[in-house]
């Protein structure tokens, strides 16, 4: 049977199948993004239909199996190896469409967190590298890419940095990128040539429906401050800056680069919807056996994901023991090579 997790997923599959089948009296709302998502749901349901019909299969012969007819009971252990065999397939498929389901369902929309990890002022210029590569990436594919939040250093480096950004596959495309960057190389300040290792750290959090997370507002503390660093006068004068604490998981999230508290307020809310939403999805899927399996890596935040190595020009992802040259045409986003080499 299903774990409690895969089938409320399968149930809430059906019930949005079943709202879009429902917009086919409506032509005009019939849009290409809603067929596209109506075929996607079909597939995966057609392959639910088949493992609820094995499973149906297997307790009609299970039955048979205790008969006392020595060549019927025979008949019927065979048929249930071949069943369970059916079955353990159909539940592979299952957990890999988990992926997709959550993919899909917010693929257009995703928050994205880079962070200075160890190297000091470094690691702070490697996450500016970093922020400026999906940048620049983000604007070849014609995605919006839009600041919520940040803390520069003196040297216009990046201790955090908290990015939407919005556009046709931006998650099944970045996804892979959570994890700890590392590079290598000697900083402008070292005047002895010694190479340096600092690292930066990056998040993709798809983003989450209201529907997808409750949030009650007894869960939240939210305080408001002054926004600094640029935006205007009206920015630093007025308290803009919004501050939401999550009582019941501790997580805290900030927004200040809008010159409204309202929508600073709005997007720190997305942020904090992302951040349960991406926490809820994790246990979801450790809860499915053999799902990590099927994927590439584990996408564990602490893990060493990929090396830049400034002094041989190369790249390379731990994870696919790949390389690629050329690192500045990869900091200046030319990183579909790297993107599409995991799908």
């Amino acid at each position: 049977m299903f774990q409690n997790s895969l089938n409320n997923l399968i149930t809430s599959v059906k019930q949005e199948y079943a709202a879009l089948e429902a917009d086919l009296s409506d032509f005009n709302a019939w849009q290409k993004e809603k067929q596209a998502r109506f075929g996607e749901l079909a597939k995966i349901l057609a392959v639910v239909e088949q493992f609820e019909k094995t499973e149906k299969e297997i307790r009609d012969v299970s039955d048979i199996s205790h008969e006392e007819d020595e060549n019927l009971k025979e008949a019927a252990e065979n048929e249930l190896k071949i069943l369970f065999v059916k079955k353990e397939e159909l539940e592979r498929k299952i957990n890999e469409f988990f992926g997709l389901i959550k993919e899909s369902g917010a693929a257009r929309e995703i928050i994205m967190e880079i962070r200075a990890g160890v190297g000091g002022e470094e690691a702070a210029l490697f996450a500016a590298n970093l922020f400026d590569m999906y940048k620049k990436y983000s604007e070849k594919n014609g995605w919006s890419f839009s600041l919520i939040d940040e803390s520069k250093t003196g040297l216009r480096g990046y201790k955090e940095a908290v990015i939407e950004i919005k556009g046709r596959e931006t998650f099944s495309k970045l996804k892979n990128e959570s994890g700890v960057h590392r590079i290598q190389r000697v900083p402008t300040t070292e005047k002895s040539g010694r190479v340096h290792t600092s690292t930066a750290s990056v998040a993709v959090l798809p983003t989450a429906k209201d529907a997808d997370i409750e949030i009650k507002n007894d869960d939240l503390e939210i305080t408001f401050s002054r926004a600094g660093g640029p935006g205007g006068q009206n920015v630093n004068k007025v308290e803009t800056a919004v501050r939401i604490l999550h009582k019941p998981s501790g997580v805290v999230v900030s927004s200040r680069e809008e010159r409204s508290q309202l929508k600073n307020r709005e997007k720190a809310m997305k942020i904090l919807r992302a951040k349960l939403f991406d926490e809820k999805i994790r246990k979801d899927e450790a809860e499915i056996a053999g799902l990590r399996k099927s994927q590439v890596g584990t996408q564990d935040r602490s893990e060493k994901i990929r090396t830049y190595n400034i002094l041989q020009d190369r790249v390379t992802d731990h994870r696919l023991k790949k390389s690629w040259h050329n690192i500045e045409k990869i900091f200046a986003g030319e990183i579909d090579e790297i993107v599409d080499a995991f799908n």
